[in-house]
C-alpha cells in the first residue's frame, strides 16, 4: 500500500466519522447508499441518498 492509498483511506475514514458524528446513524447509511449508487452506477440509489442527505442538512 503506497502512501496514496493511505491517505485516502484515512480521509474516508474520518468523513464517515464527520458524517456519523454530525448526522448520526441515517447519516451514515446515506452515504454507504452514495457509495454503493456510485459504485453500481445505480441513479436511484444516488438519488435517494442525496435527498436524505439534503433532509438532514436541512433539519439541524
Amino acid at each position: 500500500m503506497n502512501f496514496v492509498q493511505l491517505l485516502g483511506v484515512v480521509w474516508v475514514v474520518g468523513f464517515e466519522q464527520l458524517v456519523q458524528w454530525r448526522y448520526g446513524a441515517v447519516g451514515l447509511f446515506g452515504l454507504a447508499l452514495l457509495g454503493f449508487g456510485v459504485r453500481a452506477r445505480n441513479s436511484a440509489c444516488t438519488v435517494v441518498a442525496a435527498v436524505i442527505f439534503v433532509l438532514l442538512m436541512t433539519q439541524a
